[in-house]
């Protein structure tokens, strides 16, 4: 059977991990992306460590000729991909009238345009193959804005939106395009367990929810 793989974009020790321990337990390898080289070896050897095959890339989603430079060697090195997960993000704290727009624009980058780039560097091969699953990370900000949160709050609106534009686009041809849209803060042994949380990323995959899941506790 062919390898499946799926890489995380943002790799980190919160949401991206659960995730990386949901695909890579049910057999696939995992490519991590983030821009520090330090903190992806440590994510790939805790993988590793756990039996999953993973791999790490440096890349810097405000960069983008280091996000092409980083897919390229994806696309060389494992192919086509079966799954993007989307994690990057940034949140500078501060009401909208004392908001700088230049944090705004960052943070824009980082949430929005990153995501975008991204997608669109891993969409065509999918439609080629007619099947592939791009999945966003959200927050509840772009549902419920809060004023001290306000860049947040605008740029995950925009990626909210974004997931629903490709997800009418691409969905007619094969792929799955979704977004969870998690709504308090990520700890481990709580409700918001990135091992729970990585449920939500898996059902998308393979198709058993779609679109956005609301992950918000009851």
């Amino acid at each position: 059977m062919t390898k499946k793989h799926v890489a995380i974009v943002g790799a980190g020790p919160g949401v991206s991990a659960g995730v990386a321990r949901k695909f890579g337990a049910n057999g696939f390898s995992v490519i991590l992306l983030a821009r520090n080289p330090e903190s992806i070896q440590l994510r790939v050897e805790e993988l590793k460590g756990a039996g999953i095959d993973a791999h790490g890339l440096v890349a810097d989603v405000t960069d983008k000729q280091s996000v092409e430079s980083a897919f390229e060697r994806v696309r060389a090195d494992y192919g086509v991909l079966d799954v993007l997960v989307y994690n990057a993000g940034a949140n500078t704290i501060s009401n909208p009238t004392a908001l700088d727009a230049a944090d705004l624009v960052r943070d824009f980058t980082i949430n929005v345009v990153g995501a975008l780039q991204c997608a669109q560097l891993v969409a065509p091969e999918m439609v080629a193959r007619g099947s592939g699953s791009i999945i966003f990370t959200g927050g509840l900000l772009g549902v419920n804005p809060v004023a001290s949160r306000a860049s947040a709050s605008i740029s995950k609106a925009g990626l909210r939106n974004l997931a629903f534009t490709l997800s009418d686009e691409l969905t007619e041809h094969g792929l799955k395009v979704g977004t969870v849209t998690i709504g308090g803060a990520v700890q481990p042994g709580t409700f918001f367990d990135p091992d729970l949380i990585s449920e939500a990323y898996w059902d998308l995959h393979t198709g058993k929810t779609t679109g956005e899941v609301l992950y918000v506790q009851p």
